[in-house]
C-alpha cells in the first residue's frame, strides 16, 4: 500500500496489523516516560526530607543518584536484546513492579542500605521503560522517527513539571512517604496500562519485497538488520560512541553545575533559579522541535549544525558569566541547551537508518551506555577541573566537547557492507 504509488504509507500498514492508530503505541510511550520521570527529576526535592527522617548524611545520599544513572544506562541492553525477541508486554510489566514498587518501597525504608537498594532497582524499571518507549518508535515510525522520539524523550525531560511542585509542598520529614506511596501508585498504574497496549510489528511489516517501497530511501535504510556483534564490527558505530560520550558529557556538564556556576559568577538566587527553572522546558522541547526537522532534512546535517551551535553557545555562556551579563548568560544557557539536548533523538534515528529496527532495542542500549561516560566527564572530570581551574574553563570544555562532535559527524555515512548506494541522503 502506497501514498501517491511511490512512497509506503506506514500508517495503513500499522493500522492493518494493530487494527487501530499507530499512534496509540506512542502515546503509551510517552505515558510511561513521563510517569518514570521523577527517578531522574524529583530526587533532588526528595532527599532533603529522606536525609532527616533517616538521619543520613547528604553525602551518603549522593551515592543514591549514581547508582541510579548506573543501573539505568546498563539495564537498557539485557532489556533491548529480550524486546527485540520477545517483544515488550512481559518487560512492561517486570518495569511496573521495579519502578513503581521502588518508590513505595521508599516509604517504608529505614537505612541507606535499603535506598539504595530499592532505587537501583527502580533505576532498572526505568531502564526498561527507556528502552522500550524509544524503540517503539523506530519501530513503528521510519517515516517520523526523529518526531516520535522526540516525544517520547521530551516526556522524559519534562514529565515532572507537575510531579516536582507537588513533591515540593508536602515532601515534609511527617509526610514524604505518603508523597513517595503516591507517586509510585501512579507509576505503577501508568505503566500497567502501558504493557496492555505497547506490541511490536511483525517481521517485513513494512514490505520492504514490494516495488512501491524500493523508492523510499526511510524503507531502504531500515532494509539492514544488523545484530549487535555486526554493528560493534562497524567504525560508525565506534564513532558515533565517542560522539555520544562528548555530547552527553557537555550536557550533563551544564544540567548538573549551572546554580554552581552561577553562583561562582556572582550572579543573584533569582538568576541561578531562572536558569535551573528553564533548562529542563528548553532540553524537553528541543527535542520535539528538532526531532521533527531530522524527518525532513536529514539527521546528518542536523546533527552537524545542532552540536556546533551547542558547543559555540556554551563558549558564549561563559563570556557572558565574566562580562557580567546575567540576562545574556541565561539566554546562552538555554540555547545552548537546546541544540544538545536533542542527542537523545539523534542518535537511535541515526542508529536505526544505519543498521536497521529488527534489533534497535538492543542495539541502542549498548550505544546509551555511552551516557556512563558522559556522566564521568560532568562529575569526576568537571569536579576536578573545577576545583583547579574553576567552572568557567570547564564549561567551556563542554563547549568544546560539543562542536567536536559535530565536525566528527561530517564523515558518517551509512556501513558500506549494508547493500545501499554511496549516494543515499543522510
Amino acid at each position: 500500500m502506497t501514498d501517491g504509488g511511490s512512497r509506503v504509507d506506514y500508517a495503513a500498514r500499522a493500522r492493518d496489523v494493530l487494527g487501530f492508530s499507530r499512534w496509540w503505541q506512542i502515546a503509551a510511550a510517552v505515558g510511561m516516560m513521563a510517569a518514570v520521570s521523577p527517578y531522574q527529576y524529583v530526587w533532588s526535592s526528595i532527599a532533603p526530607p529522606l536525609s532527616a527522617s533517616l538521619d543520613i548524611a547528604p553525602a551518603a545520599l549522593g551515592a543514591v543518584f549514581s547508582f541510579y544513572v548506573v543501573f539505568q544506562s546498563l539495564s537498557q541492553f539485557p532489556a533491548g536484546w529480550w524486546r527485540d525477541r520477545r517483544g515488550p508486554r512481559l518487560l512492561v510489566f517486570l518495569a511496573a513492579l521495579l519502578a513503581g514498587g521502588g518508590y513505595v518501597g521508599l516509604a517504608y525504608a529505614t537505612s541507606v542500605l535499603q535506598l539504595y537498594v530499592l532505587y537501583s532497582l527502580g533505576a532498572v524499571g526505568v531502564g526498561i521503560v527507556y528502552t522500550v518507549a524509544v524503540n517503539t518508535a523506530v519501530k513503528w515510525f521510519p517515516d517520523r522517527t526523529g518526531l516520535t522520539t522526540g516525544l517520547g524523550t521530551m516526556a522524559f525531560a519534562a514529565g515532572s513539571v507537575l510531579a516536582v511542585p507537588y513533591v515540593r509542598a508536602n515532601a515534609t520529614v511527617g509526610g514524604y512517604a505518603a508523597v513517595l506511596r503516591n507517586v509510585g501508585l501512579v507509576i505503577l498504574g501508568v505503566l500497567l496500562v502501558g504493557a496492555l497496549l505497547l506490541r511490536d510489528p511483525p517481521e517485513a511489516w513494512l514490505g520492504l519485497d514490494d516495488d512501491d517501497a524500493t523508492t523510499d530511501v526511510a524503507a531502504s535504510l531500515r532494509g539492514s538488520a544488523y545484530t549487535t556483534r555486526e554493528m560493534l564490527r562497524t567504525w560508525q558505530f565506534w564513532l558515533l560512541y565517542a560522539m555520544f560520550v562528548a555530547t552527553a558529557g557537555a550536557d550533563l556538564v551544564v544540567i548538573a553545575n549551572v546554580v554552581t556556576f552561577a553562583d561562582e559568577l556572582g550572579f543573584t538566587y533569582d538568576v541561578a533559579t531562572v536558569a535551573a527553572t528553564l533548562l529542563p522546558l528548553s532540553a524537553g522541547v528541543s527535542r520535539l522541535v528538532l526531532g521533527e526537522v531530522t524527518d525532513r532534512v536529514g539527521r546528518k546535517r542536523v546533527m552537524v549544525v545542532s552540536f556546533l551551535l551547542a558547543g559555540l553557545f556554551r563558549l558564549g555562556l561563559v563570556a557572558a558569566g565574566r562580562a557580567d551579563r546575567p540576562v545574556a548568560f541565561v539566554a546562552l544557557v538555554l540555547a545552548a541547551m537546546f541544540f544538545s539536548s536533542p542527542l537523545y533523538v539523534y542518535f537511535p534515528s541515526l542508529l536505526s537508518d544505519y543498521y536497521g529496527s529488527e534489533f534497535s532495542s538492543s542495539n541502542y542500549a549498548v550505544l546509551y551506555t555511552a551516557k556512563v561516560g558522559g556522566g564521568v566527564v560532568a562529575g569526576t572530570v568537571a569536579g576536578y577541573l573545577a576545583a583547579a581551574y574553576g567552572w568557567g574553563p570547564t564549561f567551556a570544555l563542554g563547549g568544546v566537547l560539543a562542536a567536536a562532535a559535530g565536525l566528527a559527524a561530517l564523515v558518517l555515512r551509512p556501513p558500506s557492507d549494508a547493500g545501499l548506494a554511496a549516494d543515499v541522503p543522510d
